[in-house]
């Protein structure tokens, strides 16, 4: 993000009270365009970690997505650490999350195990072959998540966890019929490193600087032209940065390992703190570049630099093409 540079409007004629970050997500109004990402599930003490994420979401009015339910889908006893989070916001939006090469028996149960608004289909190529107990055969995926779009009946989001999206599985994603995707860019969480950790003779030393920044994924995604909904992720560190994101064109941002440190680090109103704390910079950035909404913020001018101006010329990304239209 330290790429991109908003435009300071010095003549900016607004009443911060008037600033609207408010946002209408899967059909429920959420107080900024902002998703508690997809962490973590499956155990007692992560029915905790889930509660607290889940009760900070609910106060702060954004959204949230549980980690990954294939545990909670192959024992019952694992599903309450994934329902506690629609017991404790029972009107929020909640997303559910499994495996993009999952049956759609299997998403299906997974929305129902916590009355989902919207199912996150995540891609993790690089952490499976990082895993020396991970998936190898991927031939299934292009028929799972076309399958899962034509039959299930809440939104699909196509999610990456960390190695970002280019305009070619862009394209090929737009022949599956999905309409929302998680960006999941380089720059956040690296779960090929994690995996490294875990099994040292494995891929995930080599891998470990794989992949697209969020930055780069999200022009690339935006180069396409197809009128995709997009989360922006990875890599998101504050109100500037989410600002940033929407005026390169996402819709909407992810958040994860701020607010589990957060968490772990205090309580639930620590996470809270930090949301509000994101909420009060992003409205920093609408009054500097003289936006009172969010509609105004997407249009405003910037200017790109450094390695992601360089990715977007060797990638033949057309910079004056896209929503902004000013670099």
């Amino acid at each position: 993000m330290d790429d991109i540079c908003l435009v300071h409007q010095a003549f900016s004629c607004l009443d911060w009270d008037d600033i609207d970050t408010s946002y209408n997500m899967f059909g429920k109004n959420i107080s900024m365009p902002l998703v508690i990402n997809a962490m973590t599930g499956g155990s007692d003490q992560l029915t905790a970690i889930n509660r607290g994420l889940a009760k900070a979401a609910k106060a702060a009015g954004v959204a949230m997505a549980v980690g990954s339910q294939s545990l909670g889908l192959k024992e019952q006893a694992s599903q309450k650490s994934f329902m506690v989070t629609r017991e404790e916001n029972p009107d929020g939006v909640i997303i559910a999350n499994v495996s993009a090469i999952s049956p759609v028996e299997d998403v299906v149960r997974a929305v129902d195990m916590i009355n989902a608004d919207a199912v996150q289909l995540h891609l993790n190529l690089p952490q499976e072959l990082s895993m020396e107990e991970g998936d190898r055969n991927f031939s299934n995926l292009c028929r799972r998540v076309t399958e899962t779009v034509n039959t299930i009946g809440v939104p699909v989001i196509v999610k990456e966890v960390g190695f970002g999206i280019s305009k070619e599985t862009a394209m090929k994603l737009a022949q599956t019929g999905v309409y929302w995707l998680d960006l999941g860019g380089k720059g956040g969480t690296n779960f090929a490193a994690i995996e490294a950790k875990r099994f040292a003779q494995g891929m995930g030393n080599v891998f470990v600087d794989w992949g697209i920044t969020t930055v780069c994924s999200l022009l690339e995604v935006k180069s396409t032209n197809i009128p995709y909904k997009i989360f922006a992720s990875g890599g998101i560190r504050s109100g500037l940065d989410i600002a940033k994101a929407l005026v390169l064109g996402a819709d909407a941002v992810g958040v994860a390992g701020p607010f589990l440190k957060a968490l772990l680090n205090g309580t639930y109103q620590t996470v809270i703190e930090q949301i509000m704390k994101y909420e009060n910079e992003l409205k920093t950035a609408m009054l500097l570049t003289g936006s009172a909404s969010l509609e105004q913020l997407a249009e405003k001018p910037w200017v790109i630099s450094g390695n992601s101006r360089e990715w977007c010329r060797g990638r033949g990304v057309e910079l004056s093409c896209l929503r902004s239209q000013k670099v």
